[in-house]
């Protein structure tokens, strides 16, 4: 005979609950264990205590858990986890109550654990027939389709709930099925919505804990159902990675910064003569090095004039829309690229959001209907997209009233291809004034026309100012509220290096400003004229300077550029946006491509680094608490070896006929290495022979270099994470970004540590560090051999090896150890070097 548990929150009700059952119970009695409440009066719930009434009820039939609501669910799920190997379990969403009436009297009649379930989900029939059809709530019937019907649900868990990127992963997780698929909200009754419509599920309005429904039919029901419900009991692979990366999206006036120090104190004026110094715990904080001087320009969205009346006939009118439609499409797919190349992988995920929104068949054919009534494209598209921004923005969450935004950006990125006018605008050249910037935003600024930028919001390590950084303009962020009244046009001035911002400056203040902005543009003049020649220390020593690079395009910006190689190719670029991993020959191809864009140059192609807060969606990633310290990098490969397999494979094959390194990311033990190695060997041909190196990352890799040294060719330091991993801070947190930086002593220490274990074993530094003038002296005092940056800074980093010696460089290195603080680091690396 099968046994029941039954989880509640209150261990009154439960006792209860099972008393009643009892009463209806006729023949043997049922082994009926209680889950409930932290003890006989605190409600709640407690997962071992679930695991334990499991084992008890387990009679070698089989288990059946009722749950009453939230969190029981969850600690039902955690109970299972718990347990080493228990019998068949089943979880069932049928009522409590009724349900476990109902299955205890079938398994007193002799019913499996099946057959009891299928009982208990049906426990509220009697009562629906006794009242009436009509007592509840009318829902809109799916259309008909063939195959039988499967109905489920399940409980979200997601702290924001089902806002645009579970629900973006939801959709993807149902393309291709045969099935048509409807979703309602069961906790605040709403009507039935298409389970393929992003915008329309986002509406629904789904916050952490609501319950709901799921209904398909067609060939693939039942396989739709289980893939939802397995998508939801992962929490839709967020793994945590939505509260960082959709807050990048949207602008959050609670994360704001203010300034180090009043507008007013300088100059008694309004915004004059504001400074702050680079590590100072508030704002402004630099970003993107360089001087810019240029009235204040603030981004706003641009007008669209509608049409009354259609330009054409209706087909003509749908044609014109399809086209604008597939140029939108095709701008944010770049977009995509162009930010996972530079390290925004996460915020790459933003834009398949957008791509889904772009194949919302709801909206699309809501559309087409009103173009068919005789309405212009232009004006169609912009009602209904409209429409459901406005029921995003009704929503009772602040959180998913926010996503109003992401649709609004897709609508008027159609309608500008649509229309012909810019989606986006300043009123002209200058310097931008914004709260934040998006991933889209921030790889889209044109830097002949965006002289610098000033945000309210941000870190140095955030994405926005990476993406600064990469298109080379001048950034200063986390300035405060206060710089978004700065008046259109007004003179800004700011120093990307320093974090010194000046608004309407004093005569004197600006032709400082100005004079070094001469000095600057000379001394970049003179870096680009000798780009292409080795960058050579005083002392006689060649250091190579290598790219970053993530894309095609950015191969040849680096060649262009004057790099010596790339010591850094982002792969993850060929694997991102799509529903199926890259073919070997794709892979093949493309990596081709960038080693006859380097010309001879060798090329270090960094395998798969993705996993944990950069999930992909055709592998099954566990859900991680985390993520930042889960399944990334050569873990992940490791895990899933065809993936690295397929993509060695493809490495080997260029490596046959260009001068090509493999190195592998996130590597914390030998033994990763030791078993990166050997797939590497299976798949090597003969008579073929490739450098293999590591990304040291991880403090406990910096730590044991010694002992790595042994197994690889060369290394190849990644700051960005290793200061977040030394400082425990996550880089895209804007509360806790000022304490990561990677000037701290303790992160320079790590870094000798890494030099000083390598022996003869070349270091390389990839990270946002090795293009720093202020860090290039300590880097080189240290004995890292290569410097490797984003394509814009590779004639400013050469000319600034130029003008060291190794060792005074060394000296340098070692009073900047025993420095308490990144800001007294700086401060003695510009006495040294006499910098301003």
């Amino acid at each position: 005979m099968i046994g029941i548990v039954v989880v509640s929150h209150s261990h009154s009700l439960a006792r209860a609950a099972v008393t009643l059952a009892a009463e209806m119970v006729h023949g043997p009695q049922v082994r009926i264990e209680v889950a409930a409440g932290l003890d006989e009066h605190t409600f709640g719930t407690d997962a071992v205590a679930v695991a334990e009434a499991i084992g008890a009820a387990d009679t070698g039939d089989g288990v059946l858990v009722l749950m009453d609501l939230g969190s029981a669910v969850l600690s039902a799920e955690l109970a299972l986890e718990l347990m080493d190997s228990p019998h068949e379990v089943r979880l069932s969403a049928a009522p409590i109550i009724e349900g476990l009436i109902a299955a205890a009297v079938s398994a007193a009649g002799g019913a499996d654990l099946g057959e009891a379930a299928a009982e208990a989900e049906n426990a509220l029939l009697g009562k629906r027939t006794q009242l009436g059809g009509e007592q509840e709530r009318a829902a809109e019937p799916p259309p008909e389709s063939s195959g039988d019907r499967i109905a489920a649900h399940f409980v979200v868990t997601n702290p924001h709930g089902l806002h645009a990127r579970p629900a973006a992963r939801l959709v993807a997780e149902l393309r291709g099925l045969d099935a048509e698929v409807r979703m309602r909200n069961r906790t605040t009754d709403s009507a039935p919505v298409s389970g393929r419509s992003l915008s329309r599920i986002a509406a629904l309005g789904i916050l952490a804990g609501h319950e709901v429904d799921i209904t398909a039919t067609g060939p693939d029901a039942s396989t739709a159902v289980d893939r939802v419900l397995a998508l939801a009991a992962r929490e839709f692979d967020e793994a945590g990675v939505g509260e960082t990366a959709d807050r990048l999206d949207v602008a959050d006036s609670s994360s704001r910064h203010a300034f180090g120090r009043d507008l007013t104190e300088d100059s008694g004026q309004k915004h004059a003569g504001i400074t702050s110094v680079a590590a100072s715990r508030s704002g402004p904080f630099p970003a993107s090095t360089g001087i810019a001087i240029g009235p204040a320009r603030h981004l706003h969205a641009a007008e669209f004039e509608l049409p009354e009346h259609p330009a054409g006939s209706p087909g003509e009118e749908q044609e014109r829309l399809d086209g604008a439609i597939a140029l939108a499409r095709k701008a944010i797919r770049e977009s995509s690229t162009r930010v996972g190349g530079a390290g925004g992988v996460a915020e790459a995920e933003i834009f398949q959001a957008h791509l889904l929104l772009l194949d919302d068949e709801d909206l699309r054919e809501a559309v087409r209907r009103r173009i068919a009534d005789g309405q212009a494209g232009a004006t169609a598209w912009a009602h209904e997209w409209s429409a459901a921004a406005t029921a995003l923005e009704r929503l009772p969450d602040e959180y998913q009233r926010a996503r109003a935004a992401d649709v609004r950006a897709v609508r008027d990125q159609v309608l500008a291809a649509l229309l012909g006018v810019d989606a986006e605008t300043i009123d002209g050249s200058g310097i931008l004034v914004a709260a934040d910037l998006t991933p889209a935003q921030a790889a889209n600024l044109d830097p002949a026309v965006v002289a610098g930028i000033v945000l309210a919001q941000g870190s140095p390590t955030a994405h926005s100012a990476i993406l600064a950084r990469t298109r080379g303009i001048p950034a200063v962020v986390g300035a405060g509220p206060a710089v978004l009244d700065i008046a259109e046009g007004a003179t800004v001035a700011l120093d990307g290096a320093t974090g010194r911002l000046a608004i309407d400056p004093d005569p004197a203040v600006l032709a400082e400003f100005t004079t070094r902005a001469a000095e600057q543009r000379e001394r970049g003049r003179a870096a680009a004229a000798a780009a292409h020649e080795p960058a050579v220390t005083m002392d006689g020593g060649i250091v190579p300077v290598a790219a970053n690079v993530g894309s095609l395009a950015d191969a040849t910006a680096a060649v262009r550029a004057g790099a010596d190689l790339s010591g850094l190719v982002r792969t993850e670029f060929l694997f991102l946006g799509r529903e199926h991993a890259p073919s070997v020959d794709e892979q093949e191809q493309t990596y081709r491509q960038l080693a006859e864009a380097f010309g001879g140059r060798r090329i270090v192609l960094r395998t798969l680094d993705v996993g944990g807060d950069k999930p992909l969606p055709y592998i099954a990633q566990p859900r991680e608490a985390n993520p930042f310290l889960g399944l990334r990098g050569l873990r992940l490969a490791l895990a899933y070896p065809e993936l690295l397999r397929d993509q060695l494979r493809a490495i080997v094959r260029v490596a046959a006929d260009h001068p090509v390194s493999v190195m592998f990311p996130m590597v914390t033990t030998v033994d990763e290495v030791r078993a990166a190695r050997g797939m590497l060997e299976e798949v090597l041909p003969h008579g073929v022979s490739l450098d293999v190196g590591i990304m040291v990352e991880v403090p406990a890799a910096a730590a044991k270099t010694t002992v790595l040294a042994e197994h690889v060719d060369f290394f190849s330091i990644g700051t960005n994470d290793l200061t977040q991993y030394a400082a425990a801070v996550e880089r895209g947190n804007d509360t806790v970004a000022a304490l990561a930086d990677p000037l701290d002593p303790g992160v320079l220490r790590l870094i000798d540590l890494v030099c000083r274990g390598a022996g003869a074993t070349p270091v390389a530094v990839c990270g946002e560090l090795a293009a720093d003038p202020l860090a290039i002296p300590l880097l080189l005092g240290m004995g890292v051999t290569e410097l490797s940056v984003a394509p814009p800074a590779v004639a400013a980093t050469k000319a600034a090896v130029r003008n060291l010696d190794r060792a005074r460089c060394s000296a340098l290195a070692v009073r900047a150890f025993v420095c308490e603080s990144a800001t007294d680091v700086r401060a003695l690396v510009r006495a040294d070097r006499r910098l301003p």
